[in-house]
């Protein structure tokens, strides 16, 4: 009936809310815009957040929401991400030795979006990641991209900020990938205990938000769930050695 056809299809069209905000970031992205590109990304972000929950409490999951969840995720926080990149690669200065081929360089942004790709890909087929994750998320290496380009610090109009754009962006491909253990937001119940880390990272997000801006916040933000993520897990190795 079209009862069950609505319920059936709400948490697709939530992903498919995800994937035309993608697009849109893409185009403020190549347009030069990095406040509207990272607000879409945002956007996106909800929109993903609320498909998974709605296919799990309406308990209407399906193969096809399953690949339709990462081609909109690698859109929205994979390719648009990168855009934000191949902007910037194109706006800053380079030296003249590199003259002949600065304007190939930018390209290199989409090798991001590439290792987004394989780790939604890896994702999908690893058991090992249903109440935490191995390597970075893409949303949160999206948002991370994305607030740094819109704030736009200092460091990016210098002689080497095409250089440092470009290995903090191998360096946060190769962090998708990694077998690094990082903390997710899935909480099993709202007690304080057990969900301490957690707590303490929204706290701690909402702070930095208050203090630096709802959209220039993120780049701290995610770099603070990175650390903490590093954290966590050196106390858990620490803690199984003590072990008797």
């Amino acid at each position: 009936n079209m009862t069950s056809f609505i319920r059936k299809n709400i948490p697709n069209t939530l992903t498919c809310g995800n994937l035309f905000s993608g697009c849109v970031a893409i185009t403020f992205a190549l347009g030069g815009n990095p406040e509207w590109a990272l607000t879409w990304i945002i956007i996106g972000a909800i929109f993903d957040f609320f498909d998974g929950m709605s296919a799990r409490l309406l308990k209407v999951s399906s193969p096809i929401g399953k690949e339709l969840d990462s081609l909109a995720d690698d859109v929205t926080f994979g390719v648009a991400p990168s855009c934000m990149i191949f902007w910037q690669l194109g706006v800053v200065e380079y030296p003249d030795f590199l003259s002949a081929v600065k304007s190939l360089i930018p390209f290199l942004a989409f090798i991001m979006a590439a290792f987004s790709g394989l780790r939604l890909a890896k994702f999908n087929l690893d058991q090992r990641q249903t109440t935490s994750f191995i390597g970075l998320p893409v949303p949160a290496n999206a948002l991370f991209w994305g607030a740094l380009i819109y704030s736009n610090p200092g460091w990016m109009n210098s002689a080497f900020s095409w250089f440092m754009i470009l290995v903090m962006a191998f360096v946060s491909s190769w962090l998708m990938v990694s077998e690094i253990p990082m903390f997710a937001l899935k909480f099993k119940h709202w007690g304080w205990k057990g969900n301490e880390i957690r707590y303490g990272f929204i706290i701690l997000a909402v702070v930095l938000m208050a203090c630096m801006g709802m959209l220039k916040a993120w780049w701290l933000i995610i770099l603070c769930y990175f650390l903490i993520s590093l954290y966590t897990d050196f106390r858990k190795k620490v803690s199984v050695t003590k072990e008797p």
